[in-house]
């Protein structure tokens, strides 16, 4: 039009976005595009996938005042929405009406949301007003925030959700920033919704630098305490500036500096804050050199591309106003670097700093809790919009009750940014001996055409394959893509009956939502019209934060499965072990248990996990609920559980023992400690129970034989030489996984051979049986302890060698079942 010109892109039928006033007259549909490609991975953690929007004021240099520009900009908003409601879709009780005049050429398509963004943040209650107007049905749920919604400036909820992952870096180097000051560097000032709620965050900052397009701000030996205070009244100080910030408070030789000066002089405390010996520079020269000074943490929260890498021009970054500041992420030395703000730094910059020793997530990890926040609220608007329209609220108590969950939307919003950032990290510990499996995952979603590698700056095999030589796994923005695409594809495959219908699965849609709801409203919940996306994306983001971006593909591939029954094995296994509450433990010793020790027992989880699913899948083939599934293991669980110390041979108990106190000494419970490091054992009640009911003996007979037998015929030592075996590529770690599945299949048929000895369950003395067993069987088991001296010798094989090893298992089963 002629007096606005603006572009929506959408990444499906459900997404959601901001809409931006922006001021790239010349190329604002290449900023959209930029910007919907991060929105696209930020959103994995949401139910809509991504969508952005962007226009911009093709007369606004007509005017010349600050009121009159912004009115225009309104203008032109409420005329951008009003064109995109033209084109949509309607619901009018319950049925999708179509535009008016208007030709589709697609499928009903009624859900369109928009978010605040950049110069529209608070335009909330325009877009809103727009859509009453249109009757649309999303009502004020169309524009998050607004005069009933969610303030997030009020809540700090973008800045908390990236202060998570700050905490998280500085836990790792062993430092709680919450009780121990650190110094930092910032893009931004205390006006602005991210950098100031960010920098009120902890009470132990020393900001030593910041600056936004008007000043430099420096103190170059700040008082944490006294600097708080004085940043909290300028967070509070309408449209402050840092020209607001009380010199006096300012540390010697720092100062507030005017970005349009000439030359600024260096005092000898900045020089040497900045480790320079210059006496003057420019205010472009001196941004250059905080972004590149020695400090703990740098925290972007403003707008603009400040950091990328050394091999990228700034004509590749397209940010031209920032050309003059922008560094290279090889030169940065900040220990930690928290990106509150989207697009402070190029994915290949944050690569270059990651491997340089920096420590970074990327944009839509860390600032996720303000579009993760946007849509719980647009999510719990439905649904109380639903009730309000079939007469069981008022409008009053709809907003009532949305006022006064605020907080609790706030804590789910943080455990979704923490339980993520978690899930990076668990996996970067296990550094480069992932690196062929996430290769595989990458092939995979190559070959599905979900991935474009060369899009989302994943190196080529070569890269990664050299890296690996040199001891350098991929780093945490890598694997920030890694796992977005992983939860992207999954809640898309996981929007399914089989899901959506699963009595367990189905409380996934109860747990997202407030207690206040849960309480009062949970019959009318599965009237929720996006009740299978909800249910969907919360299973989605618990397993890919669990288990890590290939956990899916992985069991594909090993097994076969469907996409519903390995979600459906790893819930169920997920259930029976308890291991929910194994995480909530772990996770609450944070500050207290060194947090390498924790990822450890974080990692033993995931892989006692993904060996459950297996087996479930392997042994429990076919369409059963999850409830049927722990119903048929639960209670021989528990009762193993409970006794399991006394069935095990003294050995085993010593060598849990021993792993528990490496834990106990680094900060782990001892309960914890004690009871994960006794998973490879109970993994085996799967096995056991299965045995028990086929031979009608009891769980604690079974166990006790399974576990001795193990030991007598030195099954227990042969799974440890299986598990310590190297594997150099796919077919190696299939061949592993198998003989695994091989030895257990040996040993529960064994046992089942053994307890058919007796035909008086009652009265089975089961190590009596065993040795009888042995005594009659002493032919066939003396070629198998052949073998196994053959093992003994050494302690690297051939994977030839386990093969062979089996076999003669197999036959001592077979020559064994013969003798009976």
């Amino acid at each position: 039009a002629p007096d606005i010109e603006g572009v929506h892109l959408r990444g499906g039928k459900v997404a959601r976005g901001g809409l931006r006033w922006s001021d790239r007259q010349e190329d604002f549909r290449t900023e959209i595009l930029g910007l919907v490609k991060a929105q696209q991975v930020k959103n994995t953690v949401i139910v809509p996938v991504g969508a952005k929007g962007g226009f911009v004021c093709k007369r606004q240099h007509n005017f010349t005042g600050r009121d009159e520009i912004f009115a225009e900009g309104q203008r032109c908003y409420k005329r951008f929405i009003r064109a995109l409601l033209d084109v949509s879709d309607n619901v009018i009780d319950d049925e999708v009406i179509p535009p008016k005049n208007v030709v589709r050429h697609d499928e009903d398509d009624p859900y369109l949301v928009v978010a605040a963004d950049k110069g529209t943040a608070t335009f909330s209650d325009l877009a809103n007003s727009v859509s009453e107007e249109y009757n649309f049905w999303l009502g004020d749920a169309f524009a998050s925030g607004g005069s009933n919604g969610y303030d997030h400036k009020a809540m700090g909820i973008t800045a908390k959700g990236g202060w998570e992952s700050v905490k998280r870096h500085f836990r790792e180097m062993g430092i709680n920033c919450q009780t121990t000051d650190f110094t930092v560097i910032g893009v931004g000032d205390m006006a602005g919704d991210v950098f100031g709620n960010g920098m009120l965050l902890s009470k132990h900052i020393r900001l030593q630098a910041a600056f936004n397009h008007m000043h430099i701000f420096i103190d170059p030996n700040p008082e944490s305490a006294k600097s708080w205070k004085e940043r909290d009244r300028l967070f509070n100080l309408p449209r402050s500036g840092w020209d607001d910030y009380n010199e006096k408070l300012i540390s010697k030789g720092g100062g507030i500096f005017s970005r349009r000066a000439k030359s600024i002089s260096l005092t000898p405390e900045i020089q040497k804050m900045l480790g320079t010996k210059k006496g003057s520079m420019t205010p472009n020269e001196l941004i250059k050199k905080i972004l590149s000074m020695q400090v703990d943490l740098l925290w972007n929260g403003g707008i603009g591309t400040y950091v990328k890498a050394s091999t990228e021009t700034h004509t590749d970054v397209g940010d031209r106003a920032n050309d003059v500041l922008r560094v290279d992420g090889q030169d940065v030395k900040a220990k930690v670097i928290g990106e509150g703000g989207n697009l402070g730094m190029t994915q290949l910059g944050r690569i270059e700093f990651a491997l340089s020793g920096g420590r970074v997530n990327t944009d839509f990890v860390d600032n996720v809790g303000g579009v993760d926040c946007s849509d719980n609220e647009v999510n719990i608007k439905i649904f109380l919009n639903g009730l309000v329209t079939h007469g069981d609220l008022t409008v009053k108590q709809r907003n009532k009750i949305l006022e006064s969950m605020e907080d609790e939307v706030g804590e789910i919003v943080l455990d979704d940014a923490y339980c993520q950032a978690e899930s990076i990290s668990v996996t970067e510990q296990q550094g480069i001996s992932l690196v062929k499996e996430q290769i595989r995952f990458i092939h995979t979603m190559e070959k599905a055409g979900h991935l474009d590698r060369a899009l989302e700056y994943i190196p080529d095999d070569e890269t990664l394959l050299e890296r690996e030589k040199q001891g350098k796994a991929l780093t945490r923005p890598e694997l920030s893509v890694l796992i977005a695409y992983g939860k992207m594809t999954l809640k898309e495959d996981l929007v399914h009956d089989d899901i959506a219908n699963d009595e367990f699965h189905a409380q996934n849609l109860v747990s997202y939502f407030p207690e206040e709801l849960r309480r009062n409203y949970v019959k009318y919940m599965d009237s929720h019209p996006l009740r299978a996306e909800i249910i969907a994306t919360v299973l989605a983001n618990q397993m890919v934060n669990e288990m890590g971006c290939n956990f899916v593909t992985r069991l594909q591939e090993e097994t076969g499965s469907t996409i519903v029954d390995i979600a459906n094995a790893y819930v169920a296994a997920r259930e029976i072990y308890g291991l929910g509450d194994v995480l909530v433990q772990t996770r609450a010793l944070d500050n207290k248990a060194d947090s390498q020790a924790q990822y450890d027992v974080l990692y033993y989880v995931r892989r006692t996990l993904r060996r459950l699913s297996r087996w479930i899948l392997r042994n429990r083939p076919g369409k059963q609920s999850v409830k049927e599934l722990i119903n048929l293991y639960q209670a021989d669980v528990d009762t193993i559980t409970s006794q399991l110390d006394g069935m095990l041979v003294n050995e085993e108990v010593q060598e849990h023992e021993e792993m528990a106190q490496q834990w106990i000494e680094k900060g782990i419970s001892a309960d914890l400690a004690k009871y994960v490091s006794r998973l490879s054992s109970l993994y085996s009640v799967l096995d056991i129970s299965t045995v028990a009911r086929e031979k009608g003996k009891s769980i604690e007979q079974t166990a006790k034989l399974y576990y001795n037998l193990g030991d007598r015929l030195s099954l227990h030592w042969f799974l440890k030489q299986i598990n310590g075996q190297g594997v150099d590529n796919n077919w190696q770690a299939l061949a592993r996984a198998a003989f695994r599945e091989d030895l257990d299949w040996q040993q529960r048929q064994l046992t089942g051979q053994v307890m058919s000895c007796s035909c008086e369950p009652d009265k089975l003395d089961v190590i009596k049986a065993l040795d009888e067993w042995i005594v009659s069987n002493e032919v066939s088991l003396h070629r198998w302890e052949n073998i196994l001296n053959e093992f003994k010798v050494g302690s690297v094989h051939e994977f030839a060698k386990f093969s062979v090893a089996l076999r003669e298992l197999m036959l001592l089963n077979l020559n064994c079942a013969a003798n009976e």
